[in-house]
């Protein structure tokens, strides 16, 4: 069915309502201060290296120095990989002393918060999210969710090694089907592979021109999220009540989305853009849909 999403924007808090014939059928709200580190990646430069832990600290520009075990280097991955995808086997990691030394450069993605007085879980091996699949850029791995049935995944994962080594879309890298990709088409995952690789070349441009400790992407917000994940061909408008966002977001869907960049509009009325649907706490509660977009 058709339908149009708003948008209603503060620097607290932003809610996502999807209205289908005049009536909310999703609420999705996302606050400023409860955003986590999870999924960003950063250059990180190693602090120190400890042998007997076969770990080592890096600095990646917060209070406290990030954690990162052999485990998580790129011998073996443990980064956002879906809980539900196959895990191809790997042998035992080099020791981390013959892997990173003190003062070393290197990509490192959080994979868990800090918490207490512990600071951030680490991996070296990169992913990053789409709306049907992962990207694991230095692997070559193609897995498809367990979720999905046995008797379906060859023919997936056949069709997505042809989608993934099309020389059309850039080749290299490995991917993971999602369990909501299962019904996708061609044209949605080759529009995800797109979408993956651009912001992993993003990542990279940023890693040749910033310093050590820098961020060089943060995990997709609830307004790219709703481009990502919630735009489709029956969307018929995104609204949004803040011009500066509404600019921002513009930019983001011309280069990673451009079918919702069309559909994108700022919302210019008096009257409060939820006011339009009588969208407030008590709907949500009613709806049992007051729940964030993950990515």
């Amino acid at each position: 069915m058709q339908h149009d999403i708003l948008i209603n924007w503060s620097p607290q808090e932003t809610r996502v309502a999807v209205v289908e014939g005049g009536a909310v059928q999703e609420l999705h709200i996302e606050r400023a201060l409860e955003r986590g580190l999870v999924g960003n990646v950063y250059l990180g430069k190693v602090a120190r290296v400890l042998p007997g832990m076969q770990s080592a600290f890096i600095d990646i520009g917060l209070e406290r120095a990030a954690f990162l075990h052999v485990a998580d280097l790129l011998g073996g991955f443990t980064g956002a990989r879906p809980a539900d995808a196959e895990a191809p086997a790997r042998p035992a990691p080099l020791p981390i002393e013959k892997q990173v030394f003190e003062g070393q450069s290197m990509l490192v993605q959080v994979i868990k918060d800090p918490i207490g007085t512990k600071g951030a879980r680490l991996s070296a091996q990169i992913s990053v999210a789409g709306r049907l699949l992962v990207f694991l850029p230095q692997d070559e791995h193609i897995g498809i969710s367990q979720k999905i049935p046995s008797d379906q995944r060859q023919e997936l994962r056949a069709r997505l090694q042809t989608l993934a080594g099309d020389a059309a879309s850039g080749g290299g890298g490995g991917f993971i089907l999602r369990t909501n990709g299962e019904d996708a088409s061609d044209a949605e995952l080759a529009e995800d592979i797109a979408y993956l690789r651009k912001a992993w070349a993003r990542i990279k441009a940023a890693s040749l021109r910033l310093p050590a400790k820098s961020l060089l992407h943060q995990d997709l917000n609830l307004l790219q999220r709703v481009l990502r994940d919630l735009s489709s061909e029956d969307t018929q408008s995104i609204r949004i009540d803040s011009r500066e966002q509404f600019d921002a977001l513009l930019v983001f869907a011309r280069e990673f989305t451009p079918a919702a960049a069309e559909k994108l509009q700022h919302y210019k009325g008096e009257q409060p853009i939820f006011d339009l649907f009588s969208i407030d706490e008590e709907v949500a509660k009613a709806l049992g849909r007051r729940v964030e977009l993950k990515s």
